[in-house]
């Protein structure tokens, strides 16, 4: 896909906040640091659109970036260690299941794991989530350039394994160094996109 425009349009915490268009949106989730914001900024080809940050927990809200003017990349807000009190992450945790479960126009929602360590419990949660709403998930693995040869596919069979999946689902493999698993994300993108919403 050409892109030929990716903006920040606005952030958002409440439902009614959100954007009113209908425009398909395709939301990223993953625990702190897993590296989202890094995954945005290289898919979009755009340096720094998306903040990045050695600390944990600097995304806070719902973040919708305009996309060509026809649809939405979601930023949400890393769970896990996320060095924020226990409250405001209990929030997070309100406003994103609300997201996640309510939203009409979410088509796809990338859950980001990092590819060298076993998926977390909240990963785990999250998927469970995300299989009781009925929403399409795309597991990507990021850090990938991080691995030795020898770790890569057994790392991504321990992904497969720990989360459930089956051996022939899509577990995208993705660096923000080398753009590998970037053409595979936006194959699925762009299949959702042409297909009528269900």
């Amino acid at each position: 896909m050409k892109i030929t425009s990716a903006e920040f349009r606005l952030s958002a915490m409440l439902p009614e906040q959100c954007p009113k268009d209908g425009r398909p949106e395709f939301a990223f989730v993953g625990r702190s640091n897993v590296g989202k914001s890094s995954l945005l900024n290289t898919l979009l080809a755009r340096k720094g659109l998306a903040k990045t940050s050695g600390r944990p927990g600097k995304t806070q809200t719902l973040n919708f970036f305009d996309i060509n003017n026809k649809f939405y990349f979601v930023d949400l807000p890393g769970y896990g260690f996320a060095e924020v009190p226990v409250a405001v992450k209990e929030n997070w945790g309100r406003v994103m299941a609300a997201y996640l479960q309510e939203r009409p126009p979410l088509r796809l929602v990338v859950l980001l794991v990092d590819a060298r360590h076993k998926p977390s419990e909240n990963d785990q949660e999250m998927l469970d989530l995300l299989e009781d709403a009925g929403v399409p998930t795309l597991v990507v693995a990021t850090k990938y350039d991080k691995l030795k040869k020898s770790e890569q596919k057994p790392n991504l069979a321990r992904i497969r394994e720990t989360l459930g999946l089956d051996a022939d689902a899509l577990v995208v493999p993705f660096s923000c160094i080398t753009k590998e698993g970037g053409k595979e994300i936006w194959r699925v993108v762009d299949e959702l996109l042409k297909s009528p919403q269900a």
